[in-house]
């Protein structure tokens, strides 16, 4: 008797950004009130863990705005540059040439499939990427699989709330279906092994993650509401030492 179990590939295991995605990646608005902010909260949440890392690895570089920033931050001896579209990874080469970054190497592959060696990544920043990822359980053995016992990853990331909004909607692409609240989030990561501190765990409620961008409190101060659902989630997780 053969076998008809379909073998899954991981190779191509994303949703591809629309135009406007890949725009608005290049944007001030994504650098500074996006990935700055971030970045800042997920710095913050790290508390009295290293503040140098030796291999930074980037998962979903996208056009590589996130690169100079972990540099300066970590100062690592190395940094690797991931992203599934060739497009995006050269425009990151470019934008490292700016800064004369050379330490960063870039390859092109899936998250659910990293072309990375066992135990070899000091820390694992994954932001705004998660959520355009089709083989999300894969994606997150494949960060526990890489990191060094006792490395981390910085995972920022937009919720099931924010991503099925109407103006997720009709602008950007994703996998609807495997999207996530931060609490199936946290379970997710948590579920591959992982040690999450609660301490090391926020949920920013930034004006873009608002369906109305924040004009009902900015504007009218009508504040939101306690029981809101989660919109964004920043955390650190640790790959347990041996």
């Amino acid at each position: 008797m053969t076998n008809s179990t379909k073998e899954i590939s991981y190779s191509e295991a994303h949703v591809p950004e629309t135009r406007f995605g890949k725009w608005f990646l290049k944007t001030g608005v994504w650098t500074d009130h996006v990935l700055e902010v971030a970045l800042k909260d997920l710095t913050r949440l790290l508390a009295e863990e290293p503040v140098s890392f030796s291999t930074i690895v980037d998962v979903g570089c996208g056009f590589g705005r996130s690169l100079k920033k972990l540099n300066d931050r970590f100062s690592p001896d190395e940094m690797i540059a991931i992203d599934i579209d060739p497009e995006m990874l050269q425009r990151a080469k470019d934008e490292c040439g700016k800064h004369n970054l050379t330490s960063v190497q870039f390859l092109k592959c899936s998250n659910s499939n990293l072309l990375l060696p066992d135990n070899s990544v000091d820390l694992l920043f994954c932001h705004q990427t998660f959520h355009h990822l089709i083989y999300q359980e894969k994606a997150i053995q494949e960060y526990f699989r890489v990191l060094k016992p006792g490395g981390i990853l910085m995972f920022a990331e937009s919720t099931k709330r924010y991503i099925h909004s109407w103006m997720i909607r009709l602008l950007f692409r994703h996998p609807m279906k495997v999207q996530k609240t931060a609490e199936e989030y946290i379970e997710l990561i948590r579920n591959a092994g992982f040690e999450i501190d609660e301490a090391q765990i926020s949920f920013p409620y930034l004006w873009w993650s608002r369906e109305d961008l924040g004009i009902s409190e900015n504007w009218f101060g009508i504040k939101p509401k306690r029981d809101k659902e989660e919109t964004l989630v920043n955390l650190i997780a640790r790959k347990p030492k041996l």
